[in-house]
């Protein structure tokens, strides 16, 4: 898969990726949004052959599928979008991060919105969700920069969560054709309540 903005390009991951994902996680700004620790050296590679291959059957109903960004200019790795899917929920959700060096340049809302597109256009979801947790407010812009409608807020526990936390649900629906453009998405997600 190659995606590529005014800015960004989003590709299928490299095992070469494994090393500036670990320093991105190395500062612990990862860890609790996605899971990847400061010592996630120990297992990187392990995550990325399992990425590789789950990549390759293409479906976003498995576990989870993972891209990476990088710059167009400096081909630098900045981070990740892709999807996963919530076993609980019955849904497949939206995956992304950035790197903290690189935060606040708009480069996660511009491979949201570039990926939203894709995951449509090549799957046969009829929504795509985003579980954030309530104080990641700048992951919330992004959603809502992308697109996304809040549902709900409420107690959840992710896979990667000890506990219950509080999460904002977000919705997107797969973009209608024809008289079914006419629908608003707030009547969408009052059915789907």
């Amino acid at each position: 898969m190659r995606l590529e903005t005014e800015r960004l390009v989003i590709r299928d991951l490299r095992r070469t990726d494994a090393a500036a994902f670990v320093r991105m996680a190395a500062d612990g700004s990862l860890a609790e949004s996605i899971g990847f620790d400061a010592d996630c050296g120990t297992w990187m590679d392990e995550w990325i052959e399992k990425a590789i291959r789950l990549s390759e059957q293409d479906d976003p109903r498995g576990a989870f599928l993972a891209y990476t960004i990088e710059t167009k200019d400096e081909q630098e790795v900045v981070g990740s979008v892709g999807c996963s899917y919530y076993e609980d929920l019955k849904q497949v959700g939206i995956t992304y991060f950035i790197g903290a060096n690189v935060r606040n340049r708009g480069y996660a809302a511009e491979a949201v919105r570039a990926f939203v597109p894709y995951f449509f256009e090549h799957f046969e979801e009829e929504a795509l969700i985003a579980n954030i947790l309530q104080e990641n407010a700048p992951s919330q812009k992004v959603a809502e920069q992308a697109g996304f409608l809040l549902k709900e807020v409420r107690m959840y526990r992710d896979s990667d969560d000890k506990e219950e936390k509080l999460y904002r649900f977000y919705y997107m629906r797969r973009p209608a054709s024809g008289a079914e453009q006419n629908l608003e998405e707030n009547e969408w997600i009052k059915k789907q309540s």
